[in-house]
């Protein structure tokens, strides 16, 4: 059985963007803020969340403004890795199901679940 997931980023969020290159993870939250202000020219104080990964793609960190603070959340993998897409100057723009994807290690590239199936009857 799948135990819950309480600390995590909400499906409803409503801007979600995946930095596709490798991050120095010596970088906390003011050097992660710098980085989505200069170098991608988004303010960092808008509630979007941001989504990084180093190099050997087993971390990730997720940045995010709330009210009066930057949020933190940081996954580090024991044996695994992430399936992060390739490095790009593109953001990648997720949803909540998409980021939750990720977090638990499933291929995003793919973007899409399986297809919802309807049927009128049986046989």
């Amino acid at each position: 059985m799948k135990r819950p997931r309480y600390f995590r980023p909400a499906w409803e969020m409503p801007e979600i963007y995946l930095y596709r290159a490798p991050v120095d993870f010596r970088k906390q939250a003011n050097g992660l803020a710098l980085l989505v202000e200069q170098e991608l020219g988004h303010n960092p104080f808008s509630g979007a969340l941001y989504a990084f990964t180093n190099r050997q793609r087993n971390k990730i960190k997720c940045l995010m403004w709330e009210d009066n603070g930057f949020v933190l959340y940081y996954k580090a993998l024991a044996e695994e890795r992430f399936k992060w897409p390739g490095p790009s100057d593109d953001l990648m723009a997720l949803n909540g199901e998409q980021i939750n994807w990720l977090l638990d290690g499933y291929d995003i590239t793919l973007l899409k679940g399986h297809k919802t199936l309807r049927y009128d009857h049986v046989g």
